[in-house]
């Protein structure tokens, strides 16, 4: 399968596919209801089919678009996007860690996303990427860049270029399980909603399920279904700050399918029910 995520990123970097519109979002202040959050840049661009899409501009008006076969959304750090998942289509995803650099394919059946293959590159060497990123950050943060701007193509492509060279590189790094352990981790963290499992998380990354658990418990210092629940939990929490939604619709965009499961495992570990919670919390807003 990384093959498949290579040549796709060659046809794009060596220009025998041409990238037809670049599109850009930006940090909002509010982010709307489902909306995915990423805390470091991201790439999306689809590969086939189309994807209807939200996002922020930079003066935080929101921006709906159907992105279709060769176009790509560039997402700055701390920036929200929505795909409506209307149509058929797939993408290939890139997203700018600190210490890595994850890509996978996704496949979106007109509700779902079922990704499909998934690279993980170690960051190390010369930090032109890093270079690049912060231009683009500086471009997208004084002026909402268009379709037609040079200087963003420019630098998309340089990024697409210097993500080539870093795969086809042959970089040792010092702990291949830490960086394995980090990578399942950021997927975690960015699909969590979604309906992920011991068994969806091994099939995406090449291992067993048992070595999933044991890495889990080797590098996390906790389960898996521990941090996945977790992670869970602090988003549930931000829904019943912000939104007024009723606890089996917190449950079910937090990514738990059960609400009874949900306000009993909420209730272990903060010692109240999601509704106590909600209650405490804006009272002590209205005391301030």
């Amino acid at each position: 399968m990384k093959k498949d995520i290579n040549q796709i990123l060659a046809d794009y970097v060596n220009c025998a596919q041409q990238i037809k519109h670049r599109y850009f979002a930006n940090k909002a202040q509010a982010k709307p209801l489902h909306a995915y959050q990423t805390e470091v840049p991201k790439i999306e661009i689809v590969l086939a089919g189309k994807l209807l899409i939200q996002w922020a501009d930079n003066d935080g008006n929101r921006i709906e678009k159907t992105l279709s076969t060769d176009d790509l959304l560039y997402i700055t750090a701390h920036s929200w996007y929505k795909p409506l998942k209307t149509s058929a289509c797939t993408s290939l995803s890139i997203l700018y860690d600190k210490q890595q650099i994850c890509l996978s394919l996704t496949r979106w059946d007109g509700s779902n996303a079922e990704p499909y293959s998934q690279i993980t590159l170690p960051r190390r060497g010369p930090r032109i990427g890093t270079f690049i990123l912060q231009s683009l950050a500086e471009l997208t943060w004084h002026n909402q860049p268009s379709v037609q701007n040079q200087t963003a193509y420019f630098l998309i492509q340089s990024l697409l270029s210097d993500t080539l060279d870093l795969l086809n590189a042959d970089v040792k790094t010092s702990s291949k399980t830490t960086s394995l352990f980090q990578a399942i981790r950021s997927y975690i963290d960015s699909h969590f909603r979604e309906d992920i499992s011991r068994d969806v998380l091994a099939n995406l990354f090449y291992i067993s399920p048992n070595y999933l658990s044991h890495l889990f418990q080797r590098e996390g210092k906790m389960g898996l279904n521990e941090y996945l629940n977790y992670i869970r939990l602090e988003y549930a929490k931000s829904l019943l700050k912000e939104y007024d939604l009723n606890i089996k619709e917190v449950a079910l965009a937090s990514g738990f399918k059960d609400s009874n499961y949900f306000c009993r495992i909420f209730r272990k570990q903060t010692e109240r029910s999601p509704t106590e919670y909600r209650r405490q919390y804006h009272s002590k807003l209205l005391q301030k």
